[in-house]
């Protein structure tokens, strides 16, 4: 097989901008972080043009695919990813997928890769703030990323010990959150740490959340423009709402709190072996399948095998943390508390 790579995603399969990934190109990747291809968040149906305005840009996508008389396309992502491979596979362009974020919130496979890596950097993290909190008797409110969903905070938070795992499947009430970092000041523990997910709310605020959605199904025009910005406005607010997290169990529990926003550096780093062994086995498995002429599937990750799942089953679906998951029950039986 030859084998291309497009530059910067699905924008560089628009611009036909290219590079050969030879044995050359290809040495020494193994243990960096991030892709040497670079990367967008273009929408191959809703591109943005010269002029601001937006494109569905398919047709000019399969035209390069045509020009280069690709027999596959292989595409690298989260559910944006799925959703767009979906669209291409619609137009003629032969698709496989390999589910690749560290919110490990795509449907269909067991993990994704980049997930392990972010989850050991998180809870590294968890690890050392235990040293402050501990010596100062503080609580310390860690956010950690996920996207809408809490894989990564409750596992980084059960691997790292952490006394209150936040997470957007569980909405949390701000009072039985405060109450068992009570009890463990009063059972002399002065310190707690505590684990939230970018996207973890408080019942009222999912209320709310809920309401303007359901507002959203049935608006129109200006109305409906304003929900959009409401709602884009509660999505971009998790830092404030983790903040306010803070102050509230300050002012409930008598401890200091302080938070910590771990950002962008879980994205980065060098990959975990585990990772590393998932990257590999699944990209073989996509050049088998290419090979035997598949098309049209994300390449899963089912146990120690692998399986080819179309498209049109995943995309769009979100993988959220069941109530009842192992590690939720585990979490609950180590007495961590889960906000409810």
């Amino acid at each position: 097989m030859d084998v291309i790579g497009f530059k910067d995603g699905f924008e560089g399969l628009m611009q036909n901008s290219f590079i050969q990934l030879d044995s050359d190109a290809l040495s020494g990747i193994l243990t960096r972080g991030g892709t040497v291809l670079g990367t967008s968040r273009a929408k191959v149906d809703k591109m943005e043009m010269g002029d601001g305005k937006k494109a569905d840009m398919r047709a000019l996508m399969r035209q390069v695919a045509d020009q280069h008389q690709l027999e596959a396309l292989v595409v690298l992502g989260g559910d944006g990813t799925m959703r767009n491979a979906l669209k291409l596979e619609e137009v003629g362009i032969k698709v496989l997928a390999l589910p690749k974020t560290i919110d490990n919130d795509v449907s269909g496979t067991d993990v994704t890769f980049g997930f392990d890596t972010a989850m050991g950097i998180a809870t590294e993290a968890i690890d050392r703030l235990h040293s402050t909190a501990h010596s100062h008797h503080r609580i310390i409110v860690t956010e950690v990323m996920g996207h809408e969903v809490g894989w990564l905070a409750l596992g980084a938070g059960l691997a790292g010990g952490a006394d209150v795992i936040l997470i957007p499947e569980i909405p949390y009430d701000i009072e039985a959150v405060a109450s068992s970092i009570s009890a463990r000041k009063a059972a002399g523990s002065a310190f707690s740490i505590v684990a939230v997910a970018e996207g973890a709310c408080s019942s009222e605020d999912t209320r709310a959340r809920e309401s303007m959605l359901e507002d959203l199904e049935s608006a129109s025009g200006k109305a409906k423009s304003k929900l959009k910005d409401r709602l884009s406005a509660f999505a971009s607010g998790q830092t404030q709402r983790t903040e306010l997290l803070a102050s509230s169990l300050e002012e409930r529990t008598g401890l200091e709190a302080r938070v910590t926003i771990l950002g962008h550096v879980q994205r980065g780093g060098t990959p975990s072996p585990a990772d590393r062994l998932l990257a590999t086995r699944l990209g073989t498995a996509a050049a088998s399948y290419i090979a035997d002429g598949i098309h049209g599937v994300m390449v899963a990750a089912r146990g120690e095998s692998t399986e080819p799942v179309p498209l049109e089953d995943i995309a769009g679906i979100t993988k959220s943390v069941p109530q009842d998951h192992p590690w939720v029950r585990s979490a609950r039986h180590l007495g961590i508390a889960m906000g409810d």
